[in-house]
């Protein structure tokens, strides 16, 4: 649990007060690879943090899924549009591998901004952390080519070329398999 402290101090200094309310709502939950942590129409009643592992956000499809996000350990995950607007989601969060998660519920999350001075600012902090990342997924998909969004992980997310499988790799930067193999054999 000092890996979620670390990265929540990394927004602001926590009391060990504060973090005493915090942590004493954590929750450990395990996923096997391919699991599903929230399915398409669920709500999403968590917010997340990956001790350990690998998780994809999909719109499932009947040809090719369509991958559009992937967060890694030490990360916070959450189908975060449904978990705060209390919608079901549109799409799918799965395990890509074995992954440990701790959990808070939404309604524990509400007690902690009233409980904590600190929780609002971290809520804050957190939450344009996300928007940050979105706007620019949202903007390179609009102004780069697939070569440059795929030569762009190597720099900003080596991980996902290491762990990641090529199918969804291809979802991610929005072209066919096909095409990323092109682009790897222009490249290498």
């Amino acid at each position: 649990m000092e890996q979620i402290r670390d990265n929540m101090e990394r927004m602001a200094k926590l009391s060990d007060e504060e973090w005493a309310i915090f942590s004493s709502k954590l929750i450990r939950r395990e996923f096997s690879k391919k699991m599903p942590l929230l399915k398409m129409g669920q709500t999403e009643n968590y917010l997340s943090f990956i001790e350990k592992g690998m998780v994809r956000y999909y719109i499932p499809k009947e040809d090719n899924d369509l991958t559009f996000a992937f967060v890694f350990d030490g990360e916070f995950t959450s189908a975060y549009d449904s978990f705060i607007t209390r919608l079901p989601a549109n799409y799918t969060v799965e395990a890509l591998s074995d992954t440990i998660l701790w959990q808070i519920s939404y309604a524990d999350l509400q007690d902690i901004y009233t409980e904590t001075k600190i929780g609002n600012t971290i809520g804050r902090y957190a939450g344009e952390g996300l928007f940050l990342k979105k706007s620019k997924r949202e903007l390179s998909l609009l102004n780069d080519s697939a070569e440059q969004r795929y030569r762009n992980l190597f720099t900003e997310r080596p991980e996902l070329i290491e762990k990641i499988p090529q199918r969804y790799l291809a979802s991610y930067i929005g072209i066919t398999p096909q095409a990323l193999s092109r682009i790897r054999k222009r490249i290498y």
